[in-house]
């Protein structure tokens, strides 16, 4: 699937010059990865990928989970891949927490970011995005660019 940027006149584009985008374990998150790499050489924006690891309450954050490190890395290898091949270059970053959201929404304020570009995996139902979104759009400092199966 390709991803086309929005294009508007130079008097609307905002300069984005830190790019967040987070990671999950299927295919589909690597779009965001597509979409900053082709926002980024417009304004020479870095992007930093962010895989969460979600450790559970009951484990210490430092707790081994070679399964969820091992996708972790794929899922950077392939990012760097997609941003390598736009001629971009990416920052990745492995991150421990509890929650998922509240990870985004840290390493975006450590990064400085401008924007984040987030997918949202939730399914049609009650609820407009799911909890991860949901928190990323109420906390987030910087613009929430989310990405819709």
């Amino acid at each position: 699937m390709a991803v086309r940027a929005l294009r508007t006149s130079r008097a609307d584009r905002v300069a984005y010059r830190r790019i967040v985008v987070p990671l999950g374990d299927d295919d589909e998150s690597e779009l965001g990865v597509a979409l900053a790499a082709e926002l980024a050489p417009e304004t020479g924006a870095a992007i930093t990928a962010v895989v969460v690891v979600e450790v559970p309450a009951e484990l210490p954050l430092e707790a081994h989970m070679h399964d969820e490190e091992a996708l972790a890395r794929r899922a950077l290898e392939k990012a760097n891949a997609i941003a390598a091949s736009r001629g971009v270059r990416l920052r990745s970053r492995v991150v421990r927490a509890r929650a998922r959201g509240e990870a985004i929404v840290a390493e975006a304020e450590a990064a400085g970011a401008d924007l984040i570009v987030v997918r949202d995996s939730r399914r049609p139902g009650k609820a407009l995005f799911g909890k991860t979104v949901d928190y990323v759009l109420r906390h987030a400092r910087c613009r929430v660019l989310v990405m819709r199966p």
